[in-house]
């Protein structure tokens, strides 16, 4: 493959990339409001902070490339948002619901992995290695966020599980 070619397919994930990430923007504040426990709406509102910076750490990159950021809509990320937009409407009880939006955001994660280790593949095939770098913090934190998710999914399984024994269940 030609590097202007790959350079060409760096771009427009990219640019995929960054459209998922606006999307999560405005997103986050709705999955922090749906959310029941404190916990999980303080990790909503921190990833909502987190997730500003990856869109400005993308936003570098592209300048370095002359390129606008703007111009595709991640099609793939639209679905999981509204997955998770569906479970914020359900009539589920609080632990339930946290559970949900759990599952949902974990998926919103692992999408973003997938897609963050992809471009930093790229951007190391292309030798720019500040986008490297740059694309490298992001996975890393997208990767720190689910285990996050994870680990506050493990508590909420408890605390429901011992509110159904104290209750004879």
């Amino acid at each position: 493959m030609q590097q202007s070619e790959l350079k060409k397919v760096f771009i427009d994930e990219l640019k995929d990339i960054y459209s998922a990430e606006i999307q999560l923007v405005k997103a986050l504040p709705k999955m922090a409001k749906a959310a029941k426990s404190d916990g999980l709406r303080k990790g909503f509102e921190g990833h909502l902070k987190q997730t500003e910076g990856h869109v400005a750490r993308l936003e570098s990159i592209f300048q370095g490339y002359e390129e606008k950021p703007a111009g595709k809509k991640c099609k793939g990320m639209e679905g999981l948002i509204e997955e998770g937009d569906e479970v914020g409407h359900e009539g589920y009880g609080d632990e339930a619901k946290d559970s949900a939006l759990i599952g949902a955001a974990q998926r919103v994660e692992h999408y973003e992995i997938a897609a963050y280790g992809t471009v930093r593949a790229m951007a190391e095939k292309l030798g720019d290695d500040k986008a490297a770098k740059l694309l490298s913090q992001t996975l890393q934190e997208e990767k720190d966020t689910d285990e996050k998710l994870t680990e506050l999914a493990s508590r909420i399984s408890v605390e429901a599980k011992a509110k159904a024994t104290s209750l004879g269940r």
